[in-house]
């Protein structure tokens, strides 16, 4: 039987991930997302699977510093992009501020979300920054969001335990 399909017939590319600063070369399905990628072949298990459609946010990590829903990402277009994880944001030692801030407000709760809820808050800060991303209601300073316009600008992120006020009282610490 012919293929019509109109490619080779090659499922997979061998490709190099830089993930946290570190480039990771591996051999990957075509199919596997970022995500999968992420938590399967390089054990990063921080980003979660939540609903799997781009949705929840559970999934969200950077890419060239902007904040993306990595289960609707292939790990194959990445190759010549730079990931951050919750990983390489900051360890125990010298936390990123924004962690620091989360678990000072106790902003984390089950703990689920949080990665997403982090990676977020760091990807929506650099984009206020650079007057990029959300609708800037109020002003495009930093030091100048309003809780409801960083409420607003992290809502593609879902906790189930409803820890909003806490998450956003963390984001606030870290531009006040």
């Amino acid at each position: 039987m012919a293929n019509h399909s109109g490619h080779s017939g090659q499922t997979s590319s061998r490709i190099t991930l830089r993930v946290n600063g570190e480039e990771y070369t591996l051999t990957l399905d075509h199919r596997v997302t970022l995500l999968d990628a992420l938590r399967e072949h390089l054990d990063l298990i921080g980003a979660k699977k939540g609903c799997d459609h781009g949705q929840c946010g559970a999934c969200t990590v950077l890419v060239d510093g902007r904040r993306v829903n990595s289960c609707l990402l292939l790990a194959v277009a990445q190759q010549d992009t730079s990931v951050t994880t919750v990983e390489g944001l900051g360890d125990a030692a010298t936390p990123h501020p924004l962690q620091a801030a989360f678990v000072e407000r106790d902003a984390y709760q089950c703990g689920y979300c949080t990665p997403g809820q982090l990676c977020s808050a760091v990807g929506m800060l650099a984009e206020v920054t650079a007057e990029a991303g959300s609708d800037p209601t109020t002003s495009a300073r930093r030091s100048a969001l309003t809780r409801d316009e960083v409420a607003e600008r992290m809502s593609g992120n879902l906790c189930r335990c409803g820890a909003y006020p806490r998450i956003v009282d963390a984001v606030l610490d870290v531009i006040a």
